[in-house]
């Protein structure tokens, strides 16, 4: 099936239950690459402008506030810095967007209910943008109230997308706990039954969010950790979701009517990516790795030019030789965007994502 033509630049809406709808019936998922500066921001975007894939940029509470600058004192009442670098990167998406000429979906990531003033934040922004360009700043927001009980975890969700819903906002929300540490926030001491989620928990949140609107999608634990860990420390199971993807669908009446999302899929095997592709997970995260990717170019860099990185003046080819060709930041900083590109293509084509764009 061609990829919709009118999918381009920044979706929202409509087009992104488009978007979600197709990558579901075509089988592959669509990489979310966490981002905490422009040159970040731009390092995705260029991988998926070289592959001909639609993306997903998205920015945690943390990468909001670094965004902002760690200058800024991000009170905990308002999270105003965290909301002010957010903001600013959606708009620096916006900005740019037209440039790469692909499908680019703008998220952010995990909020914790300690962290709701950032979320609030956030759709205050989309509100004030809705009114004048009839959509929302943001394509999507994630709920992550996993640590809460699934009771009030739902409510809260069914809440907020009720509030979103008027400006078809998507709502991505956790149902299970993904282990680990990632910006903040420890699981890393979590009882190993919280990182399963079962199949009645996952249906309870369709159940409860279908009938508001279409524009959610459920990220559900089969044993994720963020981080990367050795072979054999952390025991994903896929499998689970291809089950929850078929209760969901004997009770609904509808065939595979979960949007799924893989969350701490750095490090996954090509097997387990496949079968949770195969489930219905239209999106995944990727964190961890584009970090490594980062700084190893700048690590490579460094390394190779050690001699040329110690003074302004003064280098392995004579005393008097000037520097700034290697210190200026525009050089080295590219060679970290060069290693995050490449491993943002690997992540599109892990994802079964190949050149969507021209098919």
């Amino acid at each position: 099936m061609p990829f919709p033509s009118d999918l381009t630049g920044v979706l929202t809406g409509d087009k992104l239950l488009q978007l979600f709808e197709y990558a579901k019936q075509e089988g592959f998922a669509i990489p979310a690459v966490n981002c905490v500066s422009s040159s970040a921001v731009n390092s995705v975007l260029e991988a998926a402008a070289k592959t001909q894939n639609p993306v997903i940029i998205q920015v945690s509470q943390g990468g909001g506030h670094f965004f902002c600058g760690k200058g800024v004192k991000d009170d905990a009442a308002t999270r105003a810095a965290s909301v002010a670098g957010s903001v600013a990167m959606a708009h620096h998406v916006r900005a740019v967007a037209g440039m790469y000429k692909v499908p680019i979906v703008i998220h952010s990531d995990h909020c914790a209910k300690k962290l709701l003033p950032w979320f609030d934040g956030m759709l205050a922004a989309d509100e004030e943008y809705f009114k004048k360009n009839g959509e929302p700043l943001f394509s999507s927001h994630m709920l992550d109230l996993s640590e809460e009980t699934d009771p009030e975890n739902i409510e809260i969700c069914e809440k907020y997308l009720k509030k979103m819903a008027p400006m078809k906002l998507w709502l991505e929300m956790e149902i299970g706990i993904t282990g680990g540490v990632e910006d903040g926030v420890d699981n890393s001491g979590v009882t190993k039954d919280k990182l399963y989620t079962s199949p009645e928990q996952v249906y309870a949140v369709y159940e409860k969010l279908s009938p508001v609107c279409p524009y959610f999608s459920i990220a559900a634990a089969f044993g994720n950790v963020h981080g990367v860990y050795k072979p054999g420390n952390v025991k994903l199971s896929p499998e689970l979701l291809v089950g929850h993807q078929e209760h969901a669908a004997a009770k609904s009446g509808k065939a595979k009517p979960l949007f799924l999302v893989f969350h701490g899929g750095s490090g996954s095997t090509p097997d387990e990516i496949k079968i949770a592709v195969g489930a219905g997970v239209i999106k995944m995260n990727i964190d961890t790795d584009t970090q490594w990717a980062y700084w190893d170019g700048l690590r490579k860099f460094e390394a190779a030019n050690r001699g040329y990185l110690q003074g302004q003046i003064g280098n392995p080819d004579g005393d008097d030789k000037p520097n700034k060709s290697k210190y200026d930041p525009r050089v080295w900083l590219r060679k970290a965007e060069e290693t995050m590109t490449t491993r943002t293509e690997q992540a599109f084509a892990d994802l079964l994502c190949n050149n969507e764009l021209s098919k």
